[in-house]
């Protein structure tokens, strides 16, 4: 048996280290964060994604006293791109997240089902998401969601 190693390439960033496009991105982020519906766990979560045309649009949790009905945010901003503009593909999506005692120091990273989302984007439209992880402490910009699911499933792998 074979010990087996993955790693990962990311960068911490600073907000004034980061492009302008993705300065504002990382923004739209976190302003999305007060569209957030989050009465039961009061952790409000924004998203924020730049189309390939340049376009961006937001998304925000929605939470529903029926867990689990509610919808994350990443997944809010994707579908209603996917909806609206089904012809672009995603080519940036910044995420922030604050609690009650303002926005989280550390970068905070998309659940399991939204990295699935996240990593069909790429199958459907084969170009990698870059990803922007929002920190009042630094910014983790990843090149692809596959640097968050190493081991993906797509529709390729059931053939």
């Amino acid at each position: 048996m074979k010990d087996l190693r993955i790693e990962i390439s990311y960068k911490f960033a600073q907000p004034e280290e980061l492009s302008e496009e993705d300065q504002e991105l990382v923004e739209l982020a976190k302003k999305a964060t007060n569209n957030s519906y989050a009465n039961y766990s009061h952790f409000n979560v924004g998203a924020a994604i730049r189309l390939e045309d340049g376009s961006t649009m937001i998304g925000a949790n929605q939470e529903n006293a029926a867990f689990p009905s509610g919808l994350c945010a990443e997944r809010t901003a994707i579908f209603a791109a996917q909806a609206q503009h089904p012809e672009l593909s995603i080519n940036t999506l910044a995420i922030a997240a604050r609690n009650v005692n303002g926005f989280l120091s550390d970068p905070i990273s998309p659940c399991g089902a939204c990295r699935q989302v996240i990593l069909e984007i790429e199958d459907r439209y084969k170009k990698p998401v870059r990803i922007l992880l929002y920190g009042t402490e630094g910014i983790y910009v990843l090149n692809s969601v596959k640097d968050l699911l190493p081991f993906s499933f797509v529709d390729a792998n059931m053939r």
